[in-house]
């Protein structure tokens, strides 16, 4: 086993052959850390991972569902 930290990517592919499912794109990575930045900065830290969580359960692609988290904020500031 090697002593060095695998990238995020690597770590990610490897949980999701863990999981049985496909690794996720560059895209869906970026809508999920773009979600996870909103949920953080409007609200405590701890939104950010729940609210991927949710998304998850909610079984909503990573795009789809950044932009339901901007509509919420937005209505929610707004």
């Amino acid at each position: 086993m090697s002593d060095e930290n695998p990238s995020a990517q690597e770590w990610l592919s490897g949980l999701a052959t863990e999981l049985g499912l496909d690794p996720p794109t560059s895209e869906e990575i970026e809508s999920l850390l773009n979600l996870a930045g909103v949920a953080a900065h409007s609200s405590e830290r701890i939104a950010a991972p729940i609210a991927c969580w949710m998304i998850g359960v909610a079984e909503i692609e990573p795009a789809e569902a950044l932009d339901l988290v901007e509509k919420y904020e937005n209505g929610r500031v707004g």
